[in-house]
């Protein structure tokens, strides 16, 4: 029988930082699926905080707008399989950790999806106002998966090109599986596109016609 207190006394800074990032999700969802449902014009700040029961004020203190919020679910995604690489032992390989982390976020992502949730996300993505977003998010998501490698391998995401190349060719093949499970009729899984495309870049990309 162990002695320890409950998780909440013993670090209360956690507790929140969990209930915050806890909040900032719901928020996120909650933006995504009104605004696949709606259309993004259709959907305001208003609704996207009671969709996830909370106040307007609350989405203002984590969002600077509704298109912020859509994204920041790739953001966030990244940033913990960064943090998560920080922690994976350090004898392990640089490349089976990696792998490791960027799979974990999609374990849950093993069935297909709804046709029509598919179609209208297609939708949505095609709206000039979040593609903006997208390539902030992005540059966001590679400098943290960036910096997560520097510290492993003792380089500087700020002046090597390595650490930032391998969060780039990382998120790539994310994004490729990604654009792959949104655009495939019938729909399939994602989590094995997510598979494929990290183990045809752990491989070297070899040449599929055999050449």
């Amino acid at each position: 029988m162990t002695t320890d207190g409950p998780p909440a006394a013993q670090n209360p800074a956690g507790l929140r930082e969990r209930k915050k990032l806890a909040t900032r999700q719901a928020l996120s969802w909650a933006a995504l699926r009104l605004a696949q449902e709606r259309g993004l014009e259709h959907v305001r700040i208003e609704d996207i905080a009671a969709e996830a029961g909370v106040s307007p004020r609350t989405f203002n203190n984590y969002f600077a707008n509704k298109y912020e919020a859509i994204v920041s679910r790739h953001v966030d995604r990244v940033r913990q399989s960064a943090g998560a690489l920080r922690e994976r032992p350090a004898a392990e390989p640089l490349w089976d950790a990696v792998r490791h982390v960027a799979l974990a976020p999609f374990a849950t992502a093993d069935s297909s999806p709804d046709p029509q949730w598919t179609a209208g996300v297609r939708l949505l993505l095609a709206e000039p106002a979040l593609q903006g977003e997208l390539m902030k998010a992005g540059a966001d998501a590679n400098r943290a998966f960036a910096a997560a490698v520097a510290e492993r391998t003792g380089t500087d995401a700020d002046r090597d090109v390595y650490p930032n190349l391998v969060a780039a060719a990382v998120l790539a093949a994310q994004q490729v599986a990604s654009d792959r499970w949104l655009h495939t009729e019938p729909p399939v899984a994602l989590l094995p596109l997510v598979r494929e495309a990290l183990d045809l870049l752990l491989a070297g990309l070899p040449d599929p016609t055999g050449g």
